[in-house]
Order: structure tokens, then sequence, then C-alpha cells
């Protein structure tokens, strides 16, 4: 059984990340690490408290993480991510707040001592910005080689960004930390817009969820339309949502899932293309790649997956 650490934004697909993840019986979901993007640290945290207690596991901690990038002292949510997410991050549904609160170890603590405890069967998954993985990485580099891996959702090296035409919006929350990661030796998966827009959800599936009657499915078909509706105005060809951040989980359970390209990846820091994940040309010749791109996904079979999982737990509470 792989042992995984969500560190999420916890807006609408990190929480149907959390569902996927509970409904995965060869993971155990070890901790959930807060950090920024589609809603602040606290706000996100609020949520996968909450999600995570009504999907029936309020066993998961939960810690909070760093709340700014790091050549910045403060982080605002961006009214894209807002009409995308909702205001409170899961498409303005009102679900209970927890019956308890986040641990009180630092999110990067957290991480660090993970790493030294279960070394290679830890995978580390961060859906947001890559700030808590940098700050580790920075306070104990020792851990650089202990991992089993790191699987990312976030970057484009394809297609264009969805801030811009170079930049996706996990990257450009904090481009210095994942710079740093790309660039510390660190070998990790990006699970890029390359592949999660072509695993699109639409609300057929999400009816599947509102038909089961319970508490979980009501709210996940809710919330998840809130995201399809929002797609549906702002990208009105594609048909549905992209799974971003559940499609990161399949991936580091299941390798198989995505193909991908070795590559040395760096993230442009200035300029007009700030924020753009590319090749770097200073490592090209370099036979040791630390990234490996995800250029292609057999999505049938993810969404296939997704919804056998995610309606387990959703049948479930």
């Amino acid at each position: 059984m792989k042992k995984i650490i969500l560190d999420l934004d916890t807006g609408i697909d990190d929480t149907l990340a959390i569902a996927y993840a509970l409904g995965s019986g060869e993971a155990e979901l070890v901790g959930i690490t807060g950090t920024y993007g589609n809603v602040t640290v606290d706000q996100g945290v609020r949520n996968a408290l909450a999600v995570a207690e009504l999907f029936g596991h309020p066993e998961v901690p939960v810690y909070r993480g760093v709340d700014h990038p790091l050549t910045r002292d403060t982080f605002t949510v961006s009214a894209g991510s807002a009409f995308i997410h909702g205001n409170n991050g899961i498409g303005e549904i009102d679900i209970p707040d927890a019956n308890r609160e986040p641990e009180s170890e630092p999110a990067v603590d957290f991480i660090i001592d993970a790493v030294k405890t279960y070394g290679k069967e830890l995978t580390y998954i961060p859906t947001g910005a890559l700030t808590n993985i940098a700050t580790a990485l920075r306070r104990a580099p020792e851990i650089r080689n202990l991992f089993g891996s790191i699987v990312l959702m976030g970057g484009a090296l394809t297609v264009p960004g969805n801030v811009n035409a170079w930049t996706e919006a996990n990257i450009s929350q904090d481009p210095e930390a994942a710079d740093y990661l790309f660039r510390s030796g660190v070998r990790s998966t990006m699970i890029g817009l390359d592949v999660t827009m072509q695993t699109l959800l639409t609300r057929r599936q999400t009816q599947r969820w509102r038909d089961l009657d319970t508490p979980a499915g009501r709210f996940l078909a809710d919330m998840t339309d809130y995201y399809i509706h929002a797609y549906e105005t702002t990208a009105p060809n594609l048909g549905g949502c992209g799974l971003h951040d559940p499609l990161a989980v399949a991936a580091a359970l299941d390798p198989t899932i995505v193909a991908t390209l070795p590559i040395n990846l760096k993230v442009d820091l200035d300029g007009a293309t700030r924020g753009r994940t590319i090749g770097d040309y200073d490592r090209l010749a370099d036979p040791f790649k630390t990234t490996n791109v995800a250029i292609a996904v057999n999505a049938s079979r993810f969404l296939d997956d997704f919804m056998h999982r995610v309606t387990a737990v959703a049948e479930q509470h």
C-alpha cells in the first residue's frame, strides 16, 4: 500500500482528488498539507477538514502550510480562481465545519518528518503552489533522494497555459518554488494541462452521484456542476470540466495511465513568459533527466476508474 500526502489548495478538483484517494484501496492518505491558489491556506484547510469528515475519514490529519509565495509576503485569491471554484473554493456549497482543528505541526515540518519516516514508501502529490515542498527541500536538503515519488499537477509543455499563453495556474502562484523543485535534482512527474484537459467530466456523470441521494453524493454533484458551469462559460467548446488534480493522484498510483517524456525542466522567472515550464537549455544534453512530463493519457480508462472510486465514496456517505 502506497502512503501518500496530498498538498492541496482545496478547491473543487482538489476535493475530487481527496475523494479519489479515499476511494483507492491501494493508497493510505497519511496527511493533507494546505497550500494556496484556488483559495487561501486557511480556507483550503477548512475545506479539507470538512470534506474528509463528510467522506467518512475524520482521522486524516490536515496541516497548515506556507501561506504566500517565496518572494512575497502576502497572497490574494485571483478573480479567475474565485469564479472557477467559488469564493469558498467548493462551488459555494455549504457543508458543516469539521469537529476538529488542523494539526499544530506546520506542514513543512510534517513533510520532512514523513519523508524521513516512510522513505521510498511515500508519494507526495502537490496540486497547488509548490511553496511547501520547495521550503522543505531548502530546510532539509537531506530528504532529496528519500522520496518514493513526487507527482505534481501543474505546468504545460505542449499546450498553452490557462493563465496566459505560457503559464499554468499552479506554477504561476510561485514560479520560484516550481523552478527550485525542477532544478533541485529531485525526481518528479509533471501532470500538466497537456493531459488533464483530455479528462473531461460531464453532467451525465455528476447525475450518477446525485441519484445516490446521499449527503456526499449531493455535495459532489452540486459542487462539480458549479465547476462544469464555469468551464461552459470560459471554454464552451470543451464539453465538460478537466479533472486536473484527480489525474495526478491516478498517475501516482498507476503510472501506466499516462505516457511521459523525460526532460530537465525549468521555469521562466523573468519577462513576458514568467511562469512558463520549459526544457532547461543548460541541461539539455545531461543524460540524467529529473522530470517526466505526461504528454498522453488513457482518458477513458482513467474516467472509468475515477467514477468507480469516487462513486463508491459517495455511496457510502
